[in-house]
């Protein structure tokens, strides 16, 4: 008589802990319960999207498995981007930080449960991971090599405990120091440039805003350089607070040179260290230290950026110096205000917005020839009529008149020409939103965040095809570019019926945005076009989770031009029957 047989597969599975769990139970074991279930709440709901089983999560632990190793890692570093979001705020000592591991094996079926070498070698992947890191197996890293956008290092083969053979490891994610040679963009056809965020050496987080403020400066002045290609500033931030070299930044960024530099504040005395390096070989082009009262920023920055021109030797337009040079107030506190009020800003909160709008009325009661104080409290409004914060239908107004403003005192500033050309979309006035991004591009033609406004306009007016360069032009500019960009691009591609790229585009924001609706929206219009009924279901399932008084009549509101597509999308989810 013989004994019941065993059952087996093989699947990708993953094993997450929390970093120095205990020690934060010791410091605070209320809070960290508390946080310890809403992020495995999070984990749970992550997992589920990407087709995954969670099979333990017992204590700090949590295992999962996938049918797909592609799965598991797109989940894993979802998960890392939403938990770190989190974590962005908090102090390092409470931060709540998941180790994650990955491995591909055979296991052991028992029930609900699953066990063998594979779990174990997930598990211990998972310990040669940093805290909010992913670490791969090799088998891992065969299957999905080339199949995913993201970074990996080798870590070489590992022994790890009660694993008899040496495992390879490799970390994973985005952003990661050593990225492969073919991963790397390539180099523009004319000079290339990064700035990244200039060291606040005072140490106060306080003054972050000045040498924040100081770096946009100059990216902003050198993006308006025709023959340059300068890096958004999106993706420049990205590496503030970072020990990197500058080798790593050019290949991650695709750019031949790098400025790098700091800013020290004391009293009415300010000083400034620049460095341009090239990053293909770590050679010092130029770099010079200044010392100066605060009261002449607005040369100092001014004679880096014609350092730099001069260093690169490019041949730069008359109009374009004088853009460049060209102050933007005579008030030092008026700009003081306008950093801080650019600051607050960024942060796309309601209360924020309130602060930063208090500090630019601040700066145009100061100086109310302040172009840029009227563009940045335009947008302040903007932002309130976008995100509903105020309720007030007027605020869309406001921000046009606002940005009316700005150009009369400024006609050659980009920024207000975006700011009109997003209110007119929404107001449906397209020809002139395009008019007024085309006018944006043509005096600052580096900046991603033009390109990917226009994209967007041309998807409202049904070209799609054009939308896709323009946003592939964003991308390119902007190598770390928020979801919204991916989310634009999705949308054009499955206006183009391109069915397959649209749902790989949208599973990516979705990865790293599970809460988007309109992108849970989208995708279960392009799978209900593909007749795939059970999956748009499951999106729309996500749609009711996200918002349980969502109707499909909200698709209304999207400003395309013509106003029966948005119509034709509903009713392509009514006539499958997925709603009441």
């Amino acid at each position: 008589m013989t004994g019941p047989e065993v059952k087996r597969k093989l699947t990708a599975i993953l094993s997450a802990d929390v970093k120095g769990y205990s020690r934060l139970m010791g410091e605070d074991e209320e809070s960290t319960v508390r946080r310890l279930k809403e992020d495995k709440d999070a984990i749970t709901g992550l997992v589920s999207r990407h087709r995954g089983r969670v099979i333990d999560a017992t204590g700090d632990n949590l295992m999962a498995e996938f049918a797909s190793a592609v799965d598991a890692v797109e989940c894993a570093v979802g998960i890392q981007e939403e938990l770190g979001a989190k974590n962005a705020g908090l102090p390092d000592d409470r931060k709540m930080e998941f180790r994650i591991g990955i491995n591909v094996g055979d296991v052991i079926i028992d029930g609900n449960q699953i066990y063998g070498d594979g779990v174990n070698t997930a598990a211990r992947l998972q310990e040669l991971a940093e805290g909010n890191g992913v670490c791969i197996s090799g088998t891992v890293y065969d299957q999905i090599e080339g199949k995913l956008k993201l970074d990996y290092e080798f870590l070489g083969e590992k022994t790890v405990k009660n694993i008899k053979k040496p495992v390879r490891a490799y970390c994973v994610g985005k952003n990661l120091g050593s990225r492969p040679a073919s991963m790397a963009p390539e180099l523009p056809d004319k000079p290339s440039i990064a700035v990244l965020p200039f060291v606040n050496v005072n140490g106060d987080p306080r003054q972050d805003y000045l040498s924040d403020g100081i770096t946009e400066h100059l990216i902003t002045d050198l993006s308006k350089i025709s023959s340059l290609f300068v890096i958004a500033s999106n993706s420049a931030f990205t590496y503030k607070g970072k020990a990197v070299k500058v080798e790593q930044v050019g290949q991650e960024l695709g750019v031949r040179y790098v400025l790098e530099g700091s800013v020290q504040r004391a009293g009415e005395r300010i000083r400034i260290t620049a460095q341009l390096v090239d990053a293909m070989s770590g050679y010092h082009i130029w770099g010079e230290r200044y010392d100066r009262d605060i009261g002449d920023i607005f040369s100092l920055q001014d004679d880096v950026t014609e350092k730099i021109i001069a260093a690169l030797r490019v041949k730069v337009e008359k109009a374009e110096i004088q853009r460049v040079l060209r102050k933007p107030t005579e008030s030092l506190r008026a700009y003081d205000y306008a950093l801080r009020g650019r600051a607050y800003m960024y942060n796309m909160t309601k209360e924020q917005n309130v602060r930063a709008r208090k500090m630019l009325q601040k700066a145009i009661e100061l100086d109310p020839h302040f172009a840029g104080a009227y563009a940045g409290l335009g947008w302040t409004y903007f932002q309130d009529w976008t995100h509903r914060w105020d309720q007030n239908p007027a605020s869309l107004d406001t921000a046009i008149e606002l940005g009316r403003k700005a150009i009369a005192v400024d006609p050659s500033l980009p920024s207000a020409y975006r700011l009109l050309a997003e209110c007119h979309s929404w107001k449906r006035e397209y020809e002139q939103a395009i008019a007024e991004i085309e006018t944006a591009i043509a005096l600052d033609p580096n900046d991603a965040e033009n390109y990917a406004e226009l994209s967007i306009t041309l998807v409202w007016v049904d070209r799609p095809e054009e939308a896709i360069v323009q946003m592939e032009k964003a991308m390119r500019l902007n190598p770390y570019y928020p979801v919204t960009y991916l989310f634009g691009l999705g949308l054009a591609q499955s206006m183009m019926q391109k069915h397959e790229e649209a749902v790989a585009t949208l599973r990516k924001v979705l990865a790293r945005a599970p809460d988007l609706l309109w992108a849970h929206v989208v995708l279960a219009v392009v799978f209900a076009r593909a007749n795939q009924i059970e999956e748009a279901r499951a999106e729309l399932a996500e749609v009711s989770r996200i918002d349980p008084d969502y109707s499909l009549d909200a698709m209304e509101i999207i400003p395309f031009k013509d106003h029966t597509f948005a119509g034709e999308m509903a009713k392509v989810l009514r006539n499958v029957k997925l709603t009441e």
